[in-house]
Protein backbone atom coordinates (compact mmCIF):
# COMPACT_ATOMS: atom_id res chain seq x y z
CA UNK A 1 0.00 0.00 0.00
CA UNK A 2 1.20 3.53 -0.81
CA UNK A 3 2.02 5.63 2.25
CA UNK A 4 -0.07 8.49 0.81
CA UNK A 5 -3.19 6.42 1.56
CA UNK A 6 -2.10 5.37 5.07
CA UNK A 7 -2.87 7.28 8.28
CA UNK A 8 0.51 7.81 9.94
CA UNK A 9 -1.19 7.96 13.34
CA UNK A 10 -1.59 4.19 13.04
CA UNK A 11 2.16 3.83 13.36
CA UNK A 12 2.08 5.83 16.57
CA UNK A 13 -0.40 3.30 17.94
CA UNK A 14 1.79 0.47 16.66
CA UNK A 15 4.85 1.93 18.42
CA UNK A 16 3.09 2.27 21.78
CA UNK A 17 1.60 -1.23 21.61
CA UNK A 18 5.06 -2.57 20.74
CA UNK A 19 6.48 -0.97 23.89
CA UNK A 20 3.57 -1.71 26.22
CA UNK A 21 2.70 -5.16 24.83
CA UNK A 22 -0.85 -4.32 25.93
CA UNK A 23 -3.89 -2.69 24.31
CA UNK A 24 -5.02 -1.32 27.68
CA UNK A 25 -1.55 0.01 28.46
CA UNK A 26 -1.28 1.64 25.05
CA UNK A 27 -4.73 3.20 25.45
CA UNK A 28 -3.69 4.69 28.79
CA UNK A 29 -0.48 6.16 27.37
CA UNK A 30 -2.23 7.54 24.30
CA UNK A 31 -5.21 8.89 26.26
CA UNK A 32 -7.78 7.02 24.18
CA UNK A 33 -10.07 4.05 24.70
CA UNK A 34 -8.94 0.46 24.32
CA UNK A 35 -11.45 0.01 21.51
CA UNK A 36 -9.85 2.92 19.64
CA UNK A 37 -6.47 1.21 19.89
CA UNK A 38 -7.94 -2.08 18.72
CA UNK A 39 -9.63 -0.32 15.79
CA UNK A 40 -6.36 1.37 14.79
CA UNK A 41 -4.52 -1.94 14.93
CA UNK A 42 -7.21 -3.50 12.78
CA UNK A 43 -6.78 -0.83 10.12
CA UNK A 44 -2.99 -1.24 10.15
CA UNK A 45 -3.28 -5.03 9.98
CA UNK A 46 -5.50 -4.75 6.94
CA UNK A 47 -3.16 -2.24 5.27
CA UNK A 48 -0.02 -4.32 5.87
CA UNK A 49 -1.58 -7.75 5.41
CA UNK A 50 -0.24 -9.10 8.70
CA UNK A 51 -1.64 -9.75 12.19
CA UNK A 52 1.23 -7.69 13.70
CA UNK A 53 0.28 -8.75 17.26
CA UNK A 54 -1.31 -11.87 18.69
CA UNK A 55 -2.53 -12.50 22.20
CA UNK A 56 -0.16 -14.48 24.43
CA UNK A 57 0.38 -15.20 28.10
CA UNK A 58 2.52 -12.09 28.54
CA UNK A 59 0.25 -9.78 26.56
CA UNK A 60 0.39 -8.76 22.91
CA UNK A 61 3.13 -10.75 21.17
CA UNK A 62 4.56 -9.13 18.01
CA UNK A 63 4.76 -11.18 14.82
CA UNK A 64 7.93 -11.51 12.77
CA UNK A 65 6.65 -8.76 10.46
CA UNK A 66 6.03 -6.42 13.41
CA UNK A 67 9.55 -7.03 14.72
CA UNK A 68 10.92 -6.39 11.26
CA UNK A 69 9.32 -2.98 10.81
CA UNK A 70 9.52 -1.79 14.43
CA UNK A 71 13.02 -0.19 14.24
CA UNK A 72 12.09 1.76 11.09
CA UNK A 73 8.80 2.90 12.64
CA UNK A 74 10.55 4.13 15.79
CA UNK A 75 13.17 5.94 13.73
CA UNK A 76 10.56 7.50 11.46
CA UNK A 77 8.45 8.76 14.36
CA UNK A 78 11.57 10.13 16.00
CA UNK A 79 12.50 12.05 12.87
CA UNK A 80 9.00 13.49 12.56
CA UNK A 81 9.06 14.54 16.22
CA UNK A 82 12.51 16.07 15.72
CA UNK A 83 11.34 17.95 12.63
CA UNK A 84 8.38 19.62 14.34
CA UNK A 85 9.96 20.14 17.76
CA UNK A 86 11.77 23.41 18.34
CA UNK A 87 11.70 23.64 22.13
CA UNK A 88 15.11 23.50 23.84
CA UNK A 89 15.59 20.97 26.61
CA UNK A 90 15.34 22.63 30.02
CA UNK A 91 16.35 20.11 32.70
CA UNK A 92 15.12 22.22 35.63
CA UNK A 93 11.51 22.06 34.45
CA UNK A 94 11.44 19.10 32.06
CA UNK A 95 9.20 16.13 32.86
CA UNK A 96 10.67 13.17 31.04
CA UNK A 97 11.61 9.53 31.60
CA UNK A 98 14.98 8.29 30.41
CA UNK A 99 15.42 4.52 30.04
CA UNK A 100 18.98 3.26 30.48
CA UNK A 101 20.36 -0.27 30.43
CA UNK A 102 23.47 -0.53 32.57
CA UNK A 103 25.76 -3.06 34.13
CA UNK A 104 25.72 -3.42 37.88
CA UNK A 105 29.25 -2.01 37.84
CA UNK A 106 28.19 1.08 35.84
CA UNK A 107 25.23 1.67 38.13
CA UNK A 108 27.41 1.64 41.25
CA UNK A 109 30.40 3.52 39.86
CA UNK A 110 28.75 6.08 37.55
CA UNK A 111 24.96 6.22 37.74
CA UNK A 112 24.67 6.73 41.50
CA UNK A 113 26.69 9.93 41.13
CA UNK A 114 24.51 10.96 38.20
CA UNK A 115 21.34 10.45 40.23
CA UNK A 116 22.74 12.60 43.04
CA UNK A 117 23.27 15.43 40.56
CA UNK A 118 19.92 15.03 38.79
CA UNK A 119 17.98 15.35 42.05
CA UNK A 120 19.40 18.87 42.30
CA UNK A 121 19.35 20.16 38.72
CA UNK A 122 16.49 18.17 37.16
CA UNK A 123 14.11 17.20 39.98
CA UNK A 124 11.20 16.17 37.72
CA UNK A 125 13.15 13.74 35.54
CA UNK A 126 12.73 10.00 36.01
CA UNK A 127 15.61 7.63 35.38
CA UNK A 128 14.69 3.98 34.81
CA UNK A 129 17.58 1.51 34.89
CA UNK A 130 17.22 -1.84 33.14
CA UNK A 131 19.57 -4.82 33.54
CA UNK A 132 22.44 -5.05 31.07
CA UNK A 133 22.38 -8.80 31.60
CA UNK A 134 19.33 -9.23 29.37
CA UNK A 135 20.09 -10.83 26.03
CA UNK A 136 17.61 -8.54 24.23
CA UNK A 137 19.17 -5.23 25.28
CA UNK A 138 20.32 -4.31 21.76
CA UNK A 139 16.92 -5.16 20.28
CA UNK A 140 15.31 -2.85 22.82
CA UNK A 141 17.74 -0.09 21.84
CA UNK A 142 16.97 -0.66 18.14
CA UNK A 143 13.23 -0.53 18.79
CA UNK A 144 13.37 2.57 20.98
CA UNK A 145 12.34 0.84 24.20
CA UNK A 146 15.50 2.10 25.88
CA UNK A 147 17.51 5.26 25.22
CA UNK A 148 21.04 4.31 26.26
CA UNK A 149 23.14 1.27 27.08
CA UNK A 150 26.14 1.68 29.38
CA UNK A 151 28.72 -1.09 29.47
CA UNK A 152 31.74 -2.62 27.70
CA UNK A 153 31.61 -2.79 23.90
CA UNK A 154 33.74 -3.80 20.96
CA UNK A 155 32.53 -3.28 17.41
CA UNK A 156 29.34 -1.33 16.68
CA UNK A 157 27.21 -1.15 13.52
CA UNK A 158 27.03 2.14 11.63
CA UNK A 159 23.66 3.14 13.07
CA UNK A 160 24.96 3.11 16.66
CA UNK A 161 26.81 5.96 18.34
CA UNK A 162 29.12 5.81 21.36
CA UNK A 163 31.00 7.97 23.81
CA UNK A 164 33.69 6.71 26.22
CA UNK A 165 32.93 7.32 29.89
CA UNK A 166 35.86 5.89 31.85
CA UNK A 167 38.63 3.31 31.75
CA UNK A 168 39.22 0.58 34.29
CA UNK A 169 41.49 -2.42 34.72
CA UNK A 170 41.21 -5.79 36.39
CA UNK A 171 42.33 -6.27 39.97
CA UNK A 172 42.91 -9.39 42.03
CA UNK A 173 40.74 -9.40 45.16
CA UNK A 174 40.86 -11.76 48.14
CA UNK A 175 39.75 -11.63 51.76
CA UNK A 176 42.13 -9.70 54.00
CA UNK A 177 43.60 -12.81 55.71
CA UNK A 178 43.85 -14.97 52.58
CA UNK A 179 47.01 -17.15 52.22
CA UNK A 180 47.96 -15.26 49.04
CA UNK A 181 48.51 -12.07 51.06
CA UNK A 182 51.87 -13.54 52.12
CA UNK A 183 54.70 -14.00 49.62
CA UNK A 184 55.09 -13.43 45.90
CA UNK A 185 52.11 -14.35 43.74
CA UNK A 186 52.93 -16.60 40.82
CA UNK A 187 50.44 -18.03 38.37
CA UNK A 188 50.96 -21.48 39.90
CA UNK A 189 50.17 -20.20 43.41
CA UNK A 190 47.18 -18.23 42.16
CA UNK A 191 45.73 -21.14 40.21
CA UNK A 192 45.96 -23.35 43.29
CA UNK A 193 42.89 -21.53 44.63
CA UNK A 194 39.35 -21.74 43.20
CA UNK A 195 37.97 -18.76 41.30
CA UNK A 196 34.65 -16.97 41.38
CA UNK A 197 33.95 -15.24 38.06
CA UNK A 198 31.25 -12.89 36.75
CA UNK A 199 29.39 -13.64 33.53
CA UNK A 200 26.79 -10.92 33.09
CA UNK A 201 24.11 -12.87 31.21
CA UNK A 202 24.37 -15.93 33.44
CA UNK A 203 24.37 -18.14 30.35
CA UNK A 204 27.81 -19.67 30.88
CA UNK A 205 28.72 -18.92 27.26
CA UNK A 206 31.33 -16.14 27.00
CA UNK A 207 31.10 -15.93 23.22
CA UNK A 208 34.17 -14.76 21.31
CA UNK A 209 36.81 -13.41 23.73
CA UNK A 210 34.13 -12.60 26.27
CA UNK A 211 31.87 -10.71 23.82
CA UNK A 212 28.32 -11.44 22.71
CA UNK A 213 27.33 -10.40 19.18
CA UNK A 214 23.82 -8.89 19.17
CA UNK A 215 22.71 -7.31 15.89
CA UNK A 216 26.29 -6.28 15.13
CA UNK A 217 26.89 -4.85 18.61
CA UNK A 218 29.79 -6.68 20.27
CA UNK A 219 28.87 -6.45 23.95
CA UNK A 220 31.30 -7.73 26.58
CA UNK A 221 29.49 -10.01 29.01
CA UNK A 222 32.41 -12.04 30.36
CA UNK A 223 35.17 -10.09 32.09
CA UNK A 224 37.43 -12.66 33.71
CA UNK A 225 40.84 -12.68 31.98
CA UNK A 226 42.16 -15.87 33.53
CA UNK A 227 39.34 -18.04 32.26
CA UNK A 228 39.95 -16.82 28.72
CA UNK A 229 43.66 -17.61 29.07
CA UNK A 230 42.85 -21.09 30.35
CA UNK A 231 40.78 -21.74 27.24
CA UNK A 232 43.89 -21.22 25.11
CA UNK A 233 45.34 -24.57 26.20
CA UNK A 234 47.92 -23.44 28.73
CA UNK A 235 49.39 -25.98 31.14
CA UNK A 236 48.24 -24.04 34.22
CA UNK A 237 44.48 -23.86 34.32
CA UNK A 238 42.33 -21.98 36.82
CA UNK A 239 39.55 -23.89 38.52
CA UNK A 240 36.34 -21.86 38.24
CA UNK A 241 34.29 -22.99 41.22
CA UNK A 242 31.53 -20.39 40.96
CA UNK A 243 30.12 -18.26 38.14
CA UNK A 244 27.78 -15.40 39.05
CA UNK A 245 25.75 -12.87 37.04
CA UNK A 246 26.38 -10.10 39.61
CA UNK A 247 29.44 -8.35 41.02
CA UNK A 248 27.86 -7.43 44.35
CA UNK A 249 27.81 -11.03 45.61
CA UNK A 250 31.50 -11.65 44.91
CA UNK A 251 33.06 -9.88 47.95
CA UNK A 252 30.83 -11.77 50.39
CA UNK A 253 31.76 -15.08 48.74
CA UNK A 254 35.44 -14.15 49.03
CA UNK A 255 35.01 -13.27 52.70
CA UNK A 256 33.65 -16.75 53.48
CA UNK A 257 36.00 -18.90 51.35
CA UNK A 258 39.51 -19.21 49.95
CA UNK A 259 38.22 -18.25 46.52
CA UNK A 260 39.84 -15.45 44.51
CA UNK A 261 38.40 -13.12 41.89
CA UNK A 262 39.53 -10.59 39.31
CA UNK A 263 37.19 -7.59 39.33
CA UNK A 264 37.22 -4.07 37.91
CA UNK A 265 39.65 -2.10 40.05
CA UNK A 266 37.26 0.78 40.84
CA UNK A 267 34.79 -1.73 42.23
CA UNK A 268 37.42 -3.69 44.17
CA UNK A 269 38.77 -0.53 45.82
CA UNK A 270 35.51 -0.06 47.71
CA UNK A 271 36.04 -3.26 49.65
CA UNK A 272 39.70 -2.57 50.23
CA UNK A 273 38.74 0.81 51.70
CA UNK A 274 36.25 -0.94 53.99
CA UNK A 275 39.10 -3.05 55.36
CA UNK A 276 37.49 -6.38 54.51
CA UNK A 277 39.56 -7.33 51.47
CA UNK A 278 42.99 -6.99 49.90
CA UNK A 279 43.98 -6.15 46.34
CA UNK A 280 47.04 -8.12 45.23
CA UNK A 281 49.45 -7.88 42.32
CA UNK A 282 48.51 -9.96 39.29
CA UNK A 283 51.05 -12.37 37.82
CA UNK A 284 50.23 -11.03 34.33
CA UNK A 285 49.48 -7.70 32.65
CA UNK A 286 46.09 -6.45 33.78
CA UNK A 287 43.26 -6.40 31.26
CA UNK A 288 42.04 -2.85 30.59
CA UNK A 289 38.58 -1.95 29.35
CA UNK A 290 36.65 1.20 28.50
CA UNK A 291 33.11 1.78 29.73
CA UNK A 292 31.03 3.39 26.99
CA UNK A 293 27.54 4.72 26.51
CA UNK A 294 25.89 3.77 23.20
CA UNK A 295 22.70 5.02 21.58
CA UNK A 296 20.87 4.85 18.25
CA UNK A 297 21.74 7.41 15.58
CA UNK A 298 18.10 8.52 15.38
CA UNK A 299 18.62 10.23 18.76
CA UNK A 300 21.74 12.08 17.64
CA UNK A 301 19.82 15.37 17.66
CA UNK A 302 17.62 14.71 20.67
CA UNK A 303 18.61 17.63 22.95
CA UNK A 304 17.34 15.87 26.07
CA UNK A 305 19.24 12.68 25.48
CA UNK A 306 22.40 14.53 24.46
CA UNK A 307 22.16 16.54 27.68
CA UNK A 308 21.85 13.31 29.68
CA UNK A 309 24.89 11.82 27.91
CA UNK A 310 26.93 14.92 28.81
CA UNK A 311 25.80 14.63 32.44
CA UNK A 312 26.67 10.93 32.41
CA UNK A 313 30.16 11.74 31.13
CA UNK A 314 30.61 14.31 33.89
CA UNK A 315 29.49 11.83 36.54
CA UNK A 316 31.99 9.32 35.14
CA UNK A 317 34.74 11.93 35.28
CA UNK A 318 34.04 12.43 38.99
CA UNK A 319 33.81 8.69 39.76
Amino acid sequence: MSIERLDLNLFRVFDVVMRCRSVAGAAKELGVTASAVSHALGRLRQALGDELFIYGEGGMVPTARALEIAPAVVEGLGRIDEAISSKPFEPAVSVRTFRVSATEYSTLIILCGLVERLTRIAPQLELRIFPYSRTDVVRHLDEGQIDLVVGWFGELPEHMRRTPLLDDREALLVRRDHPLTEGVITKARLFAFPFVVVELTGSGDPGADGFLDERGVWRRVWIDRLLMEASEGEDEVAHVALSLPHYSAVPDVLSRTDMVATLPQRFARRFVAAGTHRMLDLPHDALEASVDAIWHQRNERDPGLQWLIAELAEAARRA
